[in-house]
């Protein structure tokens, strides 16, 4: 059956498996795009400027991104997730000669930017159909400096991305000295996210939190960047980026992190369930 599309001055709009797409041009930059799914944003990308990161959790997972090695030095990253590949092409275009796999279930999201949003083929970035957690156990053992988990079903984490038992996948990928990074989201309680940390200690040595302070406080609904790693961690730059953002957020990391988990025991496949679902007011 063919696929829904339609074209105007606002934008493109596709049916997906996920929803309806959308590509909203952006005012102040001629190729800037922000990908809508069912009216939710998840990605925005410049095409005339890959290193441009929109969003704060964005540019959060770019610092990852930028301290996971020496400025330049080419990366091994396993990007669990794709949206509009922009932290993939950000990565190919601060990182050159980066080898990267991208692990996406919807592969009409993932057609309808590839023709509507192409990247430079000379990248090396290959794009797999398919679950992140079954992509995952495909990579081989110790082959990635780094995994970016940034996957939604409905604006929310599916449950089986959140255990113990994925996060000994991600180990068994990662490279000694590689790194974790994760985008969730939570408000009010921020139950889940404590969960999040406490299954995250559980699993490695090192680990840190970067958000805005008001979705740590519990005020309002929002990402958090989770990063954790077998050897220490870039803690004092990346504190130092997050919090010279536009959108100025803050880090916890050690006993303080430990502290905010609260006592909550880590998730496993029995017990995990997927991320809350935003409030409708989230997205006005």
């Amino acid at each position: 059956m063919a696929q829904r599309r339609t074209k105007d001055p606002e934008g493109i709009r596709e049916q997906v498996g996920g929803g309806l797409a959308e590509l909203v041009p952006d005012r102040d930059r001629p190729r800037g795009r922000s990908l809508l799914i069912d009216g939710a944003p998840q990605s925005h990308v410049d095409l005339d400027d890959p290193a441009h990161l929109d969003f704060a959790y964005q540019r959060r997972l770019g610092h990852v991104i930028d301290l996971a090695a020496p400025p330049g030095r080419p990366l091994k990253v396993l990007h669990l997730g794709g949206g509009a590949l922009t932290l993939a092409r950000y990565t190919a275009a601060t990182r050159p000669r980066s080898t990267q796999q991208v692990v996406e279930v919807d592969t009409a999201l993932v057609e309808f930017v590839r023709r509507e949003l192409p990247w430079d083929r000379t990248w090396r970035i290959k794009v797999r159909g398919g679950d992140a957690r079954a992509g995952l156990a495909k990579v081989p053992e110790g082959w990635a400096d780094l995994v970016v988990a940034d996957v939604f079903s409905g604006a929310r984490t599916p449950a089986h991305l959140t255990s113990t038992e994925f996060l000994a996948e991600v180990r068994r990928a990662l490279a000694p000295g590689g790194l974790y990074a994760a985008n969730a989201a939570d408000g009010g309680r921020l139950e889940f996210l404590r969960g999040q940390i406490a299954t995250v200690r559980a699993c490695f040595p090192h680990a840190c939190l970067a958000a805005d302070p008001a979705v740590l406080r519990g005020r309002r609904f929002g990402n958090v960047i989770l990063v954790a790693g077998d050897g220490e961690l870039p803690v004092a730059e990346f504190t130092r980026r997050v919090a010279s953002d536009p959108h100025p957020g803050r880090v916890e990391h050690g006993r303080e992190l430990d502290a905010f988990a609260g006592g909550a025991v880590p998730v496993t496949d029995r017990t995990a369930t997927a991320s809350p679902a935003p409030p409708e007011s989230v997205f006005r």
